[in-house]
């Protein structure tokens, strides 16, 4: 448990997987450690895939498996769900094998501006329409 605290402190995924590798009958035999495990590795993969690709606004998925010395397959999974999740702002581009970074931009408040006057109206009207039904 200690190496795995070690390599949750570094942010190290090689560590990680090392311990994992050589502890497996032990960490796997009980089911909350095995969950807690793979929230863990989930989360150091995304912050160290994040720390990898945030200086650039291209960069090709090889470099990026290679950096980080896993699976292409798995790091173009874990991106798209980073992307979907909106954690981060960009496309992958599969044909070429790039992922495209796009820059944070802020988030326009007008549909929702838009349903709250629509919301306010519909009350207006409501109380217009009671109103008009006392006087009849």
């Amino acid at each position: 448990m200690r190496a795995i605290a070690d390599a949750g402190k570094k942010r190290d995924i090689a560590i990680f997987n090392k311990t994992i590798s050589k502890y497996d009958a032990e960490l796997q035999k009980d089911s909350v450690i095995a969950t807690h495990l793979k929230s863990l590795y989930e989360t150091l993969l995304e912050k160290n895939l994040v720390k990898i690709i945030e200086p650039y606004s291209r960069v090709q998925l090889d470099h990026v498996a290679n950096a980080i010395a896993l699976p292409f397959e798995v790091v173009e999974k874990k991106l798209s769900q980073i992307i979907l999740d909106k954690k981060f702002s960009g496309i992958l581009d599969q044909r070429s094998g790039v992922l495209i970074i796009f820059d944070a931009s802020e988030e326009d408040q007008t549909y929702s501006y838009a349903l709250d006057t629509v919301s306010h109206m519909g009350k207006v009207v409501d109380a217009l329409f009671k109103k008009a039904q006392k006087l009849s």
